[in-house]
This record gives structure tokens, C-alpha cells and sequence, in this order.
């Protein structure tokens, strides 16, 4: 991987409204611009087309890791990793999939993120079942959908229904809400040390003075890109359908062993099944994005 060179860098000396006005100043990338760019290091490893990757790339892995505020752990670092999440990202992207960098780069960012959560909290050991990592990762949004906005211990009937969410046990939940709960801090409490260096959590929020434009124009176009996918479903059977979503689209993708398991058939044979299925939606996308008037890739 290309080392990467004067690339801006969070810190809790700089604040974080300073590091977020520094990487508004790379521009976005047109599609063509950014296919171009991809190619040129896919194919010539150019390591100034992987920083411009990179860089017009650095306020969505801001955007992100803004989502993983209250683990009690320094923003700053939260978003390095996320950075590192999208070098990553970078350096696997192959434009002729047929998808913009973004989308493939949220989940390099988002791993990349969990993991450095997981690592760094002592409670949460990296051998956690998946579905207690699911739990450690949603149980707040699970509590804002059944409206307990409070800290402290949870109502049963809030308890129930958060375990049937969530697929984990209710005293999975309520162990999980007391370690969270006992970690988020005050917005008020000081972090570093004393004296004009030091700042409050609340000086760590989101900058809300966002590019909107930019905003819209992500939303509509993941909007666009959504209803071409399920345009594009319809070129396959119920079987590669079926297939393709629980090993491409699924949170948790199904082992090949599984579904060959579950069809009768061999695990290559899920393999060949899964690709020729991938290769028709992809045709069927660019298809669908051409008569929309997109420029290709999709």
C-alpha cells in the first residue's frame, strides 16, 4: 500500500472543527474522474491517484465515525481508524465492479471502526458472538425505537422487546445496557489534562456546519442507486436471487457451505451460481443507469 503523505490528521490539540474545515477543502469526484483514478492505481499502483482517492473521501469516513460517538473513547482516534478502514478500501477497490468508491469504502470504514471499539473495551472481548456484537453496536438505536431515552436499567417490557430485535437474551440486554450506560460520559466532563490544552466531549460533536449540498446530493443518488438495484433483481431467478442476498446483500453473509447444504449441491456449484448472478445484476445496472442518463460506472 501506498504511504500516505501529507494527509490531515485528528487531534484533540487541533479540536475537531479545525480537521473537518481542513478536509472540506479536497473537492468530491465526478464518477469519470474518480473511474479514472481508480484505474491508475489499480493498474500502475499511481500513488497520486490513491491519494486523491483517499483524500476527496476523508469527510465520509468522517461522516461515520461521527456515528460511533459514546463509547467513551477520544473522537480523534475514532476517526483515524476510520481513515485507516478507507486507505484499505482504497487499496482493494476495483472500479470495474460497477459501484462508486463510496459505496464500497462504508464498510471497509465501519469494520474497521468496530474492530478498534471492540479492541479497545475491556468488557467486550473479540471472541463475542456475533449476535452480542450486533447488541453492543445497536442497543442504543434499539432503545431510542422503544422510546428509553434515559440512562440507568430498562423497563421489562423494553428488555422483551429489545431481545426480540435484537435475537439475543434479555439478560444479554440488560448486562450490555449497564456496561454502556457506566461508560458514556457527561458532555460536560474534561478530557486531557488541565489548563488551556483541555477541552469537554461536547467540544467533540459533530460540526454542523455541513455541506448540504453535497448531502442531498449523496442521498439522492444512494436513493437512485437503490432503485436501480431492485430494478436490476428482476433479470434473476428465485434461486440466484436468493443466493446473491445472503451472500452479497446480507448483514451477516451465509457461508457457501450452508447454502450448499440447503440446495443439495456443491459448495463450487454455489460459487458459479453466486458470480453469473452478480454478472447479470451488474449488466442490468448499467443498462438501467444508461436509459436513466448516469454516466457509467454505477
Amino acid at each position: 500500500m501506498t504511504t500516505y503523505t501529507n494527509l490531515p490528521a485528528p487531534s484533540p490539540e487541533q479540536g475537531l472543527n479545525r480537521y473537518m474545515q481542513e478536509i472540506r477543502k479536497f473537492p468530491l469526484l465526478e464518477p469519470e474522474e474518480e473511474y479514472m483514478l481508480a484505474k491508475a492505481w489499480v493498474d500502475h499502483q499511481d500513488p497520486q491517484a490513491a491519494h486523491r482517492l483517499v483524500t476527496s473521501h476523508l469527510r465520509l469516513a468522517a461522516k461515520i465515525a461521527m456515528g460511533y460517538r459514546g463509547y467513551g473513547l477520544p473522537q480523534a482516534e475514532v476517526i483515524s481508524e476510520a481513515n485507516v478502514g478507507l486507505m484499505q478500501a482504497v487499496k482493494r477497490f476495483d472500479p470495474e465492479k460497477g459501484f462508486r468508491l463510496a459505496t464500497y469504502a462504508m464498510w471497509w470504514i465501519r469494520a474497521s471502526i468496530q474492530e478498534y471499539i471492540l479492541r479497545s473495551w475491556s468488557l467486550v472481548k473479540l471472541g463475542t458472538t456475533s449476535a452480542q456484537k450486533k447488541l453492543f453496536f445497536n442497543l442504543r438505536k434499539a432503545k431510542a425505537k422503544v422510546g428509553a431515552l434515559e440512562d440507568g436499567d430498562l423497563r421489562p417490557e423494553n428488555v422483551a422487546q429489545i431481545a426480540k430485535d435484537l435475537s439475543v437474551t434479555e439478560d444479554e440486554v440488560i448486562e450490555m445496557n449497564r456496561r454502556l450506560s457506566g461508560s458514556d460520559a457527561s458532555l460536560n466532563a474534561t478530557i486531557g489534562s488541565d489548563g488551556e490544552g483541555s477541552s469537554q466531549w461536547q467540544d467533540w460533536l459533530e460540526d454542523e456546519d455541513s455541506d448540504q449540498a453535497a448531502d442531498y446530493a449523496e442521498r439522492d443518488e444512494l436513493e437512485l442507486r437503490r432503485e436501480l438495484l431492485a430494478q436490476a433483481m428482476s433479470v434473476l431467478n428465485e434461486r440466484e436471487r436468493d443466493i446473491l442476498v445472503q451472500r452479497r446483500l446480507s448483514e451477516d453473509a451465509v457461508t457457501l457451505e450452508d447454502l450448499s447444504e440447503s440446495y443439495g449441491v456443491s459448495r463450487e456449484r454455489i460459487r458459479q451460481i453466486e458470480v453469473r448472478a452478480f454478472e447479470k445484476l451488474q449488466k442490468k445496472m448499467r443498462e438501467l443507469a444508461r436509459g436513466k442518463g448516469m454516466t457509467v460506472p454505477v
